[in-house]
């Protein structure tokens, strides 16, 4: 243990009782480097958690430790003048404080600190002095613990002011479509860890979205996707969710946060930058969602398929081509004719037996066939709409590739 440079105690006179507290600064004074220099071994020795730590980051909470030690030489004189505690004691460390250590630990090494000086107390004041030096002790500790907690307030107050805007940059961004190395280096400072499942929810917002709802919803989407990111654009509420666990449920849940109107989700994409898809097909859902007022909620994008090409959704008609009115045409067997008869008839098994000279059964077979090419059952009226709509917009798109044959002039 250091030797502290103790001045003699003088003899105990009326004059030398006058001014105890002139004779405790003086040794206080005298020792801050042998108390600076003991509570470092007493962190090496007491807070595993402080040996592991980088030789700068050691070096930065070593230099709060003796800037603690420092200003409560000062506090202890001017005891009434707190104020300055957090700047003397802290000084430049507060980021670098918050990012190397957790509160807990910043609060594990002030009590270090504190009890060093506090062991230490007989050697530092005369013994009509000792109460009074250690209510000293106790009181600034209670001043560094408040300033401490007021670092890591303020800290996590900048924090999640910076994340907010950074996270409503980065939903602005998707919706918008960008796919650029800003957005990727946006998303990795916001800690996005999913690389599958991603989709894009939007409805209407609730009435009041205060900060609490916007934390309340968050924590909602962490119970059911990896990541995720909270947009408030107007009157509209959108999310961006990665990593779904159970999708079903997972939009089920997350639509009772939303305000009263339809709530619609898009397509899954492949990763956060093709969310922007997603998005897209979302918005244009929901902006013809009323046309279908049965329609459930939440409901698919591509659920309204009918209803975004008759408002001119040109990514619509291409799907509904795509996914079904092609698969359709390379089943060949028969599928279209059927399909298109049976939907011309009113549903009727029969009369489309009867219409194409084959039995009920082959009917029903090749029905169920579309079923398994599309997957959308005719047999359903909901879905027997979507299979229409896209025989319609695939002889439209068949008829516009076809060259117009040349006019014929008169003889």
């Amino acid at each position: 243990m250091a030797q502290f440079q103790l001045s003699p105690e003088p003899p105990t006179t009326a004059a030398s009782t006058a001014a105890p507290q002139s004779l405790t600064l003086d040794r206080l004074r005298a020792n801050v480097g042998h108390l600076s220099t003991t509570t470092l071994k007493e962190l090496e020795q007491s807070l595993p958690w402080y040996r592991r730590l980088s030789a700068d980051e050691r070096s930065a909470l070593g230099m709060v430790a003796q800037n603690g030690i420092a200003a409560f030489v000062s506090w202890y004189q001017r005891p009434s003048s707190p104020a300055w505690v957090l700047s003397d004691v802290f000084g430049t460390a507060p980021t670098e404080l918050t990012r190397s250590i957790s509160l807990q630990r910043a609060l594990q090494l002030i009590r270090t600190v504190v009890q060093v000086v506090e062991d230490h107390v007989p050697e530092l004041a005369p013994k009509a002095e000792q109460g009074a030096l250690r209510e000293a002790v106790l009181r600034y500790s209670r001043e560094v613990a408040f300033a401490a907690a007021d670092v890591y307030a303020r800290a996590a107050e900048t924090r999640g002011s910076w994340d907010t805007r950074l996270e409503a940059l980065i939903v602005d961004a998707i919706l918008r479509g960008e796919d650029n190395d800003s957005l990727r280096s946006r998303v990795a400072a916001l800690g996005w860890k999913s690389d599958s499942g991603f989709t894009v929810m939007v409805g209407a917002s609730p009435t009041e979205t205060t900060a609490g709802f916007v934390a309340d919803l968050r924590r909602a989407a962490a119970r059911h996707a990896e990541d995720a990111l909270v947009g408030i654009q107007g009157d509209r509420l959108i999310l961006v969710l990665g990593g779904l666990n159970d999708q079903d449920t997972s939009y089920l849940r997350l639509s009772e946060l939303f305000g009263p109107g339809p709530v619609v989700y898009g397509p899954l994409a492949g990763s956060l930058l093709e969310a922007s898809a997603s998005a897209h097909a979302a918005f244009a859902a929901l902006a013809v969602a009323r046309a279908w007022p049965a329609a459930p909620r939440p409901v698919a994008a591509d659920d309204l398929w009918p209803e975004r090409v008759i408002s001119g959704d040109e990514s619509a008609r291409r799907a509904l081509v795509k996914n079904i009115y092609r698969p359709l045409l390379a089943a060949s067997n028969g599928l279209v004719e059927t399909l298109t008869t049976y939907l011309q008839l009113g549903h009727s098994l029969e009369a489309t037996a009867r219409e194409l000279f084959v039995h009920a059964n082959t009917v029903r077979y090749r029905l169920r066939r579309v079923c398994d090419v599309t997957g959308w059952d005719p047999l359903v009226p909901r879905e027997a709409f979507v299979l229409q709509t896209a025989l319609v917009v695939g002889r439209l798109a068949t008829s516009a590739k076809t060259p117009p044959e040349r006019a014929t002039g008169r003889n």
